[in-house]
């Protein structure tokens, strides 16, 4: 055999080959001149995107990036983002998408803990970039900016656009395996850092296979993609399936009211998935029964629990919309359960049942399934779920115990099979559909030093449904104003994590053992953000 002919096993490994950018070439040939991409003026087709995915990856190829090298992702939705996802896949390197809201030093851990060799930055979000970079004492191989605003960057920069017009349009040939990592997400969960969880292209197939037969997605479907690209329930749930389908997709930069409600009725868009507080917005906005809404047939919403009123009042203004909840986590590509449209009025609050590819049980301590009626906390069996944790080998172990994914969530099924979700069982608040770790807070407030204890946890809010909150007990003879505590935490802390109101308080009720009882502190303090004008009870 002649030295550099494949052996049989690298022939079936290559014809049977599962890549994540294989399904947009695949896409491309069934139908290349069908609209893939819209954004803003521009619009590519599935053929289009092809190519300059191609172009790019082979500029990304000469930058020094290649297979299993972590490029980080920080931007806004465009269409360069989508372009970089499916490039860095094409070349089997694995892209680490970071939340544009955090703070330099929130990025630097990341990107450091990341092992980052290159990043991909929007314009705007650039200083930031390199105050993390700075911090961290990392150089990167490539640094592609992204020009959005046309804000003037260092000369370190490459503009990603020029890129993007690579004169080698040959798909490359990299051979990547089906379970090794594409994608690193970093979830805040319930530790003071950040995990990160690493995907496959066979924990995203099966999650999207999952997606597409739960969701009732089609070829045939336009879908507006407003909410935050580097979040996984917009990249992963719908934007990527669409994809996959040979859907239309339609990105925004953001979820503003009135150009989201302007771009479904001017693209006649036909799916939509927002979080509850965005569902909210949607509603009180003017422009709501001012627009032609009536393409839209599917609705979508998750990453926290909708209010009962809010469904009610999506189906009275849509007649004729479909709506399901998508129930996971990260580490589950994200969704591990789906209820359904038929469904929502009979079994409001609900998270459904295990979608297609995923088993899921509620277990008690000793992972023991328990029955109707019981709370235990949430596991899962499923392809879907991640490799496990960057460098984390403890938290993987303790997540994959017994041969389960442990989602760290508790819930009860009732008499017909269908999972509630009642409460996190490790104090996660989800405020505006980003997770907070409250323990991350914590430890911030403790930095303070007239702060002798504190417990963060979350409240009912009416825009953000829930929303931060900390109760402080100050030092003997110390003295600190609220305001005082919550800008130290804006200091330090993207907005969204920091508290959005504290309350000094003479102790803490805890527990014979000295656990403190955030449950009773969540019920004495469950009308903060509602009671207009009410100051927070002592």
């Amino acid at each position: 055999m002649h030295p550099t002919e494949p052996t049989l096993a690298q022939s079936i490994d290559s014809a049977r080959r599962y890549r994540l950018a294989d399904l947009l070439w695949r896409s491309a040939a069934r139908t290349p001149n069908k609209t893939a991409l819209v954004y803003k003026g521009l619009r590519r087709s599935f053929a289009e995107l092809d190519t300059v995915v191609n172009r790019l990856a082979n500029a990304m190829t000469q930058c020094g990036i290649g297979r299993g090298d972590h490029v980080a992702l920080i931007s806004h939705n465009n269409d360069a983002f989508v372009v970089t996802r499916f490039a860095l896949a094409r070349l089997g390197a694995v892209v680490v998408p970071i939340n544009f809201m955090l703070n330099a030093a929130e990025i630097a851990f990341i990107v450091d803990n990341a092992e980052a060799k290159g990043i991909v930055v929007e314009d705007s979000l650039a200083a930031t970039a390199d105050a993390a970079l700075t911090q961290a004492g990392l150089t990167m191989r490539m640094k592609l900016v992204i020009d959005e605003a046309g804000i003037t960057v260092g000369n370190d920069w490459q503009p990603i656009a020029r890129l993007m017009q690579h004169a080698d349009a040959t798909p490359p040939d990299v051979a990547v395996g089906d379970d090794d990592p594409v994608q690193l997400l970093y979830t805040s969960g319930t530790e003071s850092r950040p995990k990160g969880a690493l995907l496959s292209a066979r924990s995203l197939y099966s999650h999207y296979a999952s997606c597409i037969a739960g969701g009732e997605m089609s070829a045939s479907d336009i879908e507006v993609h407003s909410m935050p690209l580097y979040h996984c329930a917009q990249l992963d749930c719908f934007l990527t399936p669409d994809l996959y389908i040979g859907a239309t997709s339609i990105v925004l930069p953001s979820p503003e009211p009135s150009a989201l409600l302007k771009t479904i009725e001017d693209e006649r868009a036909t799916k939509l998935f927002c979080p509850p507080t965005v569902w909210i917005s949607l509603l009180r906005h003017p422009d709501f029964d001012c627009r032609d809404l009536s393409s839209l047939k599917k609705g979508y919403y998750g990453a926290s629990i909708m209010p009962m009123e809010i469904i009610k009042e999506i189906t009275s203004r849509l007649p004729g919309i479909r709506l399901f909840n998508f129930y996971g986590q990260t580490e589950m590509s994200p969704v591990a359960t789906i209820l359904g449209p038929d469904e929502q009025m009979h079994k409001l609050g609900s998270a459904g049942r295990a979608a297609l590819n995923v088993e899921t049980r509620v277990v008690d301590d000793h992972d023991r399934p328990v029955p109707a009626g019981v709370i235990g906390e949430i596991v899962h069996r499923s392809p879907h779920a991640t490799l496990g944790y960057w460098k984390n080998p403890e938290k993987t172990a303790e997540a994959f115990r017994n041969g389960w994914f442990h989602s760290g969530d508790l819930g009860v099924y009732d008499e017909d099979g269908y999972l509630t979700v009642v409460d996190r069982k490790k104090d996660m608040i989800k405020t505006g559909g980003e997770n907070v770790a409250s323990r991350e807070v914590e430890e911030v407030i403790f930095q303070h030093p007239a702060v002798a204890e504190v417990a963060v946890f979350g409240v009912p809010h009416p825009r953000w449904i829930e929303a931060v909150m900390a109760v402080v007990v100050l030092r003997p003879g110390a003295e600190l104003q609220t305001d005082t505590l919550m800008a130290h935490c804006r200091d330090r802390l993207a907005g969204y994590k920091s508290p959005k109101h504290v309350a000094i308080v003479d102790k803490l009720p805890k527990n014979a053992s000295g656990k403190i009882l955030k449950r009773e502190l969540r019920d004495r303090f469950a009308s903060v953000h509602t009671d207009a004008g009410a100051s927070a009870p002592a």
